[in-house]
């Protein structure tokens, strides 16, 4: 355990990976911080160097899983102000376990198809908050994993990417929940989705409750906001295929731009717990210049103000 609590790494140029992803492509992280307290991280670059693993990954030969390029795990009162993060293997930023982290003018940069990618992966934590950020990648620009409580998330452009997820939640059947998020201020441009909550179909008593999306903008989203508690790829390992996880308490506020898809507004959640108090306030969202659909499965709540496309809550 290191005893000192003020310890500050300055960057002032960049950190360049082996060009050889094998070298830690089974490491699981680059560069790691474990059972710290008050580390900060200032400034400069870190260069992955992920092309030539990705090439490998998207011509399905047997690769590497990849390294995250950053990971802070078990540690409290972190601070990541003005890092430039480029071309990770797997994730870019990993916060796990972690407890009062404050990541700011984070600029993460990977292709839009670019496998497994992840700007910012929270994970068991609470207390994080991101801030003045802008994230391209090839998967989640900010990513919500299970055990997460008090997060902040505001001032971001995320694009390209998947958007922001909470989840993939309810792999497992003992999993602690997610609560207290707000993201607000945020454009999604070209993105997969905008705000997304995801669940397996599979038994879970996960939750997910009190999350505020706020002042967001879509610009050509093709999911600009969407529940799906039905995820299931190839329909492997959900036996049952219906979500334990409970959604409860979600608020969409001041919502507006377009869609990439007919159905802007997806709700699909779990047949054996349905989604409940799910409020749309203000929410405008076209697609080519017409309205918007919306669909609603297992889903109470209300609407007020001007909801395009018109709410089927």
């Amino acid at each position: 355990m290191c005893k000192n609590t003020h310890i500050t790494f300055r960057i002032d140029g960049t950190l360049v990976a082996p060009s050889n992803y094998n070298v830690i492509g089974n490491s699981g992280n680059w560069i790691t911080f474990q059972r710290v307290t008050g580390v900060s991280v200032l400034g400069g670059t870190l260069d992955g160097q992920g092309t030539g693993l990705w090439s490998c990954k998207n011509s399905s030969k047997n690769c590497p899983t990849g390294a995250t390029s950053l990971g802070f795990y078990n540690s409290n009162n972190i601070v990541v102000n003005g890092l430039t993060s480029l071309n990770s293997q797997m994730f870019h930023i990993i916060i796990y376990a972690c407890r009062n982290a404050k990541l700011q003018g984070t600029k993460i940069m990977a292709a839009g198809n670019s496998p497994n990618t992840d700007g910012i992966h929270v994970q068991l934590s609470t207390g994080v908050s991101i801030l003045n950020s802008r994230i391209s990648t090839g998967d989640d620009c900010i990513s919500i994993g299970p055990g997460n409580s008090n997060l902040w998330i505001e001032n971001v452009a995320c694009g390209p990417g998947h958007g922001i997820s909470i989840g993939s939640l309810g792999w497992d059947l003992q999993e602690p929940g997610v609560q207290n998020v707000t993201v607000k201020t945020v454009t999604f441009k070209g993105t997969q989705n905008g705000v997304r909550i995801k669940t397996w179909a599979r038994a879970s008593n996960g939750f997910v409750k009190s999350v505020l999306f706020q002042h967001l903008v879509m610009d050509n989203v093709q999911n600009p906001i969407i529940i799906d508690q039905n995820y299931c790829p190839n329909n492997k390992n959900c036996p049952g295929q219906v979500s334990g996880v409970k959604i409860s308490d979600i608020m969409y506020q001041d919502i507006h731009g377009t869609s990439a898809t007919a159905v802007a507004v997806n709700f699909d959640c779990s047949k054996k717990y349905p989604c409940i108090n799910v409020k749309l306030v203000d929410v405008n969202l076209s697609y080519k210049d017409q309205t918007a659909q919306a669909s609603c499965s297992n889903v109470g709540g209300t609407s007020s103000g001007v909801v395009k496309p018109s709410s089927c809550l």
